[in-house]
């Protein structure tokens, strides 16, 4: 039985059970940040009310594992939320991707007190930030050493510079990445008021307005041992955190998608009303030319859609087997889903103006938000890498790791082999639609 947890700030969070309650908290949300969606890029007003109510839902805390108290629901689960939150709004479909990726790290190194201890705020309603890449490095996996022993006590300082810190002006916790003299990294998880801590606002990308992913500046800030958590960065294998990370920006291209798919078919049909004594089965559009390109957008939505769906699945099923060739499988799916995600937002958020036409670049109907977030967003990743590790893998039988490993060497044969399947041999059976029990760690604010 998990015992009772006190619920920090104003409210108490809702407990969410189960996969289907997560959808339906998710999709009622939703519906409520979308009409104000375009008012708040345009005056770039920060979503604080929308991101209390995602707190007072229970959100936050759907993947804490079963076990700890929580939904643990599955990841085909969570992308389909994080997509439907990223449809009504991009900007807070954003923000939640990296609390969900913190809790993935402390599931999978924390301490077993590190994920009770986190595992309760999470269910309390509390939210991870952010402050994971430094400026000035040549890679985002690269860390300057900042990690150093107190010279008084048991604990660390650390002094850093970061920036893209999505989610920390809203957190109740900071995760700052670090690294130490011996080239190790780990996760300094800061009270948002930490002294020495200062998260500042000043984002400024013409795409995700209201997201806040400006800068994090830690001036040689203590930290309590209980909250510094391994982070390692090994190649040698595909690691379980990265492909669920992955397949949450590839569910925010999906639902910026979804939004500009939508947005195409209203304001076609708005531009051609039909009369009142309209027969029924009268077209709303008769160029054929655009009903064509129709069809072709609806085909690179579904397609994105049903990728995603097949990689959480297919991350459901490697957390089940924990096999490696399943985690192999796993991370080729999410690639195929953040190319096929890449390419429905950018091509459906610029064919949006094509077929609607010159009026719907008045500013009154916000819809350059759509086209601004996508190509925000789908910068996060270079997707050519994505498509390379599909290709290597089918031809080559080779796993994704770590960029590094193409960029520098040749990629050493893995451990665990993985023939080149024929594309359907990597379908993930029906069952594998529940989260894995195995130990879910962490969780975020």
């Amino acid at each position: 039985m998990t015992p009772p947890i006190t619920a920090i700030g104003p409210g108490r969070a809702h407990l969410i059970r189960d996969d289907e309650e997560a959808l339906a908290v998710a999709a009622a949300l939703a519906a409520e940040f979308a009409p104000g969606a375009a008012q708040r890029d345009r005056e770039r007003r920060l979503p604080l009310a929308e991101l209390r109510r995602i707190r007072q839902s229970g959100l936050w805390g759907i993947t804490v594992p079963r076990e700890y108290g929580g939904a643990g629901v599955s990841y085909a689960t969570l992308a389909r939320v994080i997509a439907l939150l990223a449809a009504a709004d991009g900007s807070i479909g954003q923000i939640p991707q990296n609390h969900y990726f913190i809790i993935e790290i402390i599931r999978h190194e924390g301490s077993e007190q590190q994920k009770r201890f986190f595992f309760e705020r999470v269910l309390a309603g509390d939210h991870f930030g952010n402050a994971l890449v430094e400026p000035d490095v040549r890679r985002p996996e690269d860390r300057k050493v900042s990690l150093t022993r107190d010279a008084g006590g048991e604990g660390w300082r650390v002094s850093v510079r970061k920036f893209y810190s999505t989610g920390a002006l809203f957190a109740e916790w900071v995760p700052v990445a670090v690294g130490d003299a011996d080239r190790k990294h780990w996760l300094a998880i800061y009270p948002r008021d930490a002294e020495g801590l200062s998260v500042i606002d000043d984002w400024a990308a013409f795409g995700q307005r209201t997201t806040a992913s400006g800068s994090v500046l830690v001036d040689d800030a203590y930290l309590a041992p209980h909250l510094l958590v391994p982070h390692t960065l090994n190649a040698d294998h595909v690691k379980p955190v990265a492909p669920i990370g992955q397949v949450l920006h590839a569910a925010i291209d999906t639902g910026i998608a979804r939004a500009a798919f939508e947005a195409t078919i209203a304001f076609i049909r708005a531009r051609n009303p039909l009369p009142p004594d309209a027969p029924p089965g009268t077209p709303w559009e008769e160029d054929q030319l655009s009903i064509r390109e129709v069809g072709e957008l609806a085909v690179a939505l579904h397609g994105a859609e049903a990728l995603l769906e097949r990689a959480g699945l297919a991350i459901d099923r490697a957390w089940q087997t924990a096999a490696a060739h399943d985690w192999t499988r796993a991370a080729v799916a999410v690639s195929e889903a953040r190319a096929a995600s890449t390419h429905a937002a950018l091509l459906i958020t610029n064919k949006l103006f094509e077929l609607a036409g010159t009026r719907s670049t008045a500013p009154e109907h916000g819809l350059d938000r759509l086209w601004r977030d996508a190509r925000t967003h789908t910068l996060h990743d270079p997707v050519r890498w994505r498509l390379f590790d599909v290709g290597n893998y089918y031809l080559n039988g080779k796993a994704p790791l770590r960029r590094p490993k193409y960029l520098e060497q040749p990629q050493a044969a893995s451990a665990h082999p993985v023939p080149a399947p024929a594309p359907d041999a990597q379908a993930v059976p029906a069952q594998a639609t529940t989260a894995p029990a195995p130990v879910r760690a962490a969780a975020a604010l």
